[in-house]
């Protein structure tokens, strides 16, 4: 079934478009080569990539609730790691930070359907927005070179906004920067307490995209997708 006339496309980037999870473990890769981490590290590649990941998400949670600063995000999730192995290494985790977020916007892979999806909308001439919570700098260079910034009219970080999503002041800002209303927009997003209740909180038709097992959200989106290709149903 076609949804109403949308007139403004709004996109989270990082596991929306962007696939993070496979291009932060690429990185995370690359960087236990070049600094030999395997010669500090007890276990394999594996388990620190996993030991990251669970630091990485408290520290994105303590950032986005403002207990820390974007600095001190970047540089103690790499020190937790570390300390993790017994490594007390300030310097190196500092280093290793520089490193992962010089890396990181090279890596390119995208969601399935994301290149089809978006040649699809700009056919359709509509405009299209990213808002993100991303870092100013790393995102741009993500999206340039993944090739496809130049689908994009407005990229909307956090940190040019000075609010993260969910906040609905960051929706607010959205709307003034591309000129149109709630009621003209929809985001799709892949996080429901982020992308999707920020906007429902904001006025806005929201599609939450979910590839994992599918389940009933206590947040109740507009659309539920599973991949990138079903929303060329719903434009």
């Amino acid at each position: 079934m076609k949804a109403k006339q949308y007139e403004h496309l709004f996109f989270d980037l990082d596991h929306t478009l962007w696939d993070f999870d496979t291009n932060s473990e690429a990185t995370l890769r690359d960087l236990y080569a070049e600094l030999k981490l395997d010669e500090k590290a007890t276990g394999d590649f594996d388990q620190f990539h996993k030991t990251y990941q669970h630091h990485n998400n408290i520290y994105w949670d303590r950032f986005r609730k403002g207990y820390i600063n974007r600095e001190e995000l970047r540089w103690r999730r790499m020190w937790r790691t570390l300390v993790d192995y017994k490594i007390t290494d300030e310097p190196l985790s500092k280093k290793m930070s520089d490193r992962y977020l010089d890396i990181l916007p090279t890596k390119t892979n995208l969601f399935p359907h994301c290149m089809e999806l978006l040649n699809y909308c700009s056919e359709k001439k509509y405009p299209m927005h990213l808002i993100t919570n991303g870092f100013e700098t790393t995102q741009h260079l993500k999206i340039k070179n993944s090739g496809i910034s130049h689908f994009f009219k407005e990229v909307i970080t956090s940190e040019q906004a000075g609010i993260m999503k969910p906040h609905a002041a960051i929706f607010e800002y959205a709307l003034n920067k591309t000129n149109t209303t709630a009621e003209k927009s929809i985001m799709i997003g892949d996080t429901l307490e982020v992308d999707i209740l920020g906007a429902l909180n904001a006025g806005w038709d929201t599609a939450y995209f979910n590839p994992a097992v599918p389940h009933t959200p206590k947040i109740k989106p507009t659309y539920v997708i599973q991949n990138l290709g079903e929303l060329m149903k719903i434009f």
